[in-house]
């Protein structure tokens, strides 16, 4: 299937749409009705052309025949065996101690110190939606629990995420966890 940009798509295998934004050779990139700017293979993309005709081409006996033998032209991706432990383990860990982010703190004060960590914090987090990275574990530490409460405050207001603290065992009581919804619908 040949791809332009601006042709509106649905992603096979997921309950995801959006237009074509970019394409670099084989891969595509798409932002999603959610807002997000993801890359696929042109392979895992099927083209729709308008609103009308998308509920008849997706259920279409020769739209759906010749998409799949499309996507059963490439080989299929391995996908890694992970051990049932493994796979509810966090996949990211960001360290917010202070001294994990600057050489330093001298000359810091605590508003610097704050300020760095909870844009630390937001770029990782934005890194990790980027990225469609499911889990992200923030070490905060304990103190006086204001990076806690002011992390809250940030994840609060990202409408794909769930947080909670992260596991005792591992982390203390010192860590927050952050799961990432992958497929939010506006819908």
């Amino acid at each position: 299937m040949v791809f332009e940009v601006g042709d509106k798509v649905l992603v096979m295998d997921e309950a995801m749409s959006g237009v074509v934004k970019k394409i670099v050779g084989n891969t595509i990139s798409v932002e999603t009705t959610d807002g997000f700017l993801l890359d696929f293979e042109s392979n895992e993309l099927v083209k729709v052309s308008s609103k009308e005709n998308m509920k008849k081409e997706l259920f279409s006996h020769a739209s759906a025949i010749s998409a799949l033998k499309e996507k059963e032209q490439f080989p299929k991706r391995k996908q890694p065996k992970v051990k049932a432990k493994e796979r509810f383990e966090p996949t990211m860990e960001v360290d917010l101690h202070i001294n994990q982010l600057v050489k330093s703190p001298r000359g810091m004060n605590n508003h610097d110190m704050l300020t760095l960590q909870l844009d630390t914090a937001r770029r990782q987090l934005d890194f990790a939606i980027s990225k469609r990275i499911q889990k992200i574990v923030f070490i905060h530490g304990v103190g006086e629990g204001v990076l806690k409460v002011e992390l809250e405050y940030l994840f609060g207001r990202y409408n794909n995420v769930k947080f909670y603290d992260a596991n005792y065992q591992k982390y203390g009581v010192g860590a927050t966890e952050v799961y990432i919804f992958q497929n939010v619908s506006n819908g």
